[in-house]
Protein backbone atom coordinates (compact mmCIF):
# COMPACT_ATOMS: atom_id res chain seq x y z
CA UNK A 1 0.00 0.00 0.00
CA UNK A 2 2.93 2.62 1.02
CA UNK A 3 4.97 1.49 -2.34
CA UNK A 4 1.69 2.35 -4.65
CA UNK A 5 1.07 5.93 -2.88
CA UNK A 6 5.22 6.67 -2.64
CA UNK A 7 5.26 5.87 -6.79
CA UNK A 8 1.89 7.99 -7.19
CA UNK A 9 3.50 10.76 -5.83
CA UNK A 10 6.39 10.39 -7.46
CA UNK A 11 5.14 9.95 -10.62
CA UNK A 12 3.32 13.51 -9.78
CA UNK A 13 6.60 15.53 -8.57
CA UNK A 14 8.12 14.07 -12.17
CA UNK A 15 4.91 15.39 -13.99
CA UNK A 16 4.97 18.69 -12.42
CA UNK A 17 8.76 19.45 -12.35
CA UNK A 18 8.68 18.39 -16.33
CA UNK A 19 5.81 20.88 -16.71
CA UNK A 20 8.03 23.81 -15.22
CA UNK A 21 11.11 23.11 -17.06
CA UNK A 22 9.03 23.51 -19.97
CA UNK A 23 7.04 26.64 -19.20
CA UNK A 24 10.72 28.45 -17.90
CA UNK A 25 12.01 27.35 -21.62
CA UNK A 26 9.30 29.07 -23.37
CA UNK A 27 9.63 31.90 -21.03
CA UNK A 28 13.62 32.05 -21.68
CA UNK A 29 12.56 31.74 -25.20
CA UNK A 30 10.45 34.30 -25.73
CA UNK A 31 12.57 37.25 -23.58
CA UNK A 32 15.54 36.23 -26.13
CA UNK A 33 13.18 37.30 -29.13
CA UNK A 34 12.23 40.26 -27.30
CA UNK A 35 15.70 41.01 -26.94
CA UNK A 36 16.73 40.21 -30.69
CA UNK A 37 13.75 42.23 -32.14
CA UNK A 38 15.13 45.46 -29.65
CA UNK A 39 18.47 44.91 -30.81
CA UNK A 40 17.35 45.13 -34.73
CA UNK A 41 15.18 48.09 -34.41
CA UNK A 42 18.27 49.79 -32.49
CA UNK A 43 20.15 48.78 -35.52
Amino acid sequence: MARKIIIAVSAGIFALSAAACNTVRGAGEDIESVADAGSEAIN
